[in-house]
């Protein structure tokens, strides 16, 4: 036997969510274009539903109760995935498809987005939705069609074909180290969190001290360590490919010339069983040929 599902109404959760963000009925009401009793309805009707009181009232106030509180933060994600998959819906038609990418933030910014619009002249019919993911292999089921990563390449359920291999070098604003210096860890060293061996890896490289090498302000993406680098904050390791215009136009300079290949490499990849989608397979084609082409990007 199957058991009840608890699936409140859609309206339900639209009340609810205007109520609290509000904090008034009335005004729920008013946006929504109900009356309030209405709206106090459909939430009586939730809370009976989840046994728990979601607003209290203190001398006349509405508040949302500690269960209300947590019960909001769910239903708003559920109300903006609705509302993304819905726009996402009104992009389809006819002879038009959309193809979900999910990219790192730097890479997806410093090297795939100016090389799109190559594959949109090819391709007017495919319509790209290209989305930041720090971690792109978690959505690739879900949320994507493609994905591209910096790894190993292994990656069980998707289909991963290698596009180029990097190399990092430091960089720093110009003047930060005192020209023929050499390596040392009297510098403040940016810290990239996706990357949290590379300063260790490029001092053991090279037989130098690196025990303080992981010390250092930390951030997200590589970006913001190009930038903190570019602000005088301290010396950034990073993949050369990324930081070419700040080192061609003067903004970026490399003050140790040693340039350490990195262990891993960029991919594409797909779920193992899209990979005869025309959609999919006509961006893979364009892609493969794009870098084989141009080496240098």
């Amino acid at each position: 036997m199957i058991s009840k599902r608890l699936t409140p109404s859609m309206t339900a959760l639209q009340c609810f969510e205007a109520a609290a963000r509000h904090l008034s009925f009335t005004r729920a009401a008013e946006e929504l274009h109900l009356t309030q009793s209405a709206v106090s309805k459909q939430v009586a009707q939730l809370e009976e539903m989840l046994c728990h009181n979601l607003f209290e009232r203190v001398r006349q106030r509405l508040y949302l109760s500690p269960a209300g509180a947590l019960y909001l933060a769910e239903v708003r994600k559920i109300l903006n995935q609705v509302d993304i998959s819905s726009r996402y819906i009104l992009t389809y038609g006819g002879e038009t498809e959309v193809l979900r990418i999910a990219t790192q933030p730097t890479f997806g910014d410093r090297w795939l987005v100016p090389k799109l619009k190559h594959f949109a002249a090819k391709h007017p019919n495919i319509h790209l939705d290209v989305r930041n993911e720090l971690e792109p292999f978690d959505v690739l089921q879900a949320k994507a069609d493609i994905a591209f990563f910096f790894g190993q390449g292994a990656w069980p359920g998707a289909t991963c074909i290698e596009l180029f291999r990097e190399a990092v070098v430091p960089v720093c604003a110009p003047g930060f180290v005192a020209e023929g210096s050499d390596a040392s860890l009297h510098h403040t060293l940016l810290q990239c969190t996706s990357r949290p061996e590379a300063w260790h890896e490029w001092f053991l490289e090279q037989g130098l001290h690196s025990q303080n090498s992981y010390h250092g302000p930390r951030f997200d993406t590589f970006y913001m360590c190009i930038r903190a680098a570019q602000s005088g904050y301290g010396v950034a390791l990073v993949p050369q490919y990324l930081v070419a215009e700040e080192l061609a136009n003067g903004s970026l300079t490399i003050p140790w010339h040693y340039t350490m290949p990195s262990a891993g490499a960029h991919f594409v990849a797909h779920a193992e069983h899209a990979g005869d989608i025309p959609k999919v397979k006509a961006f893979l084609n364009w892609m493969v040929a794009y870098v084989k082409a141009h080496p240098d990007f």
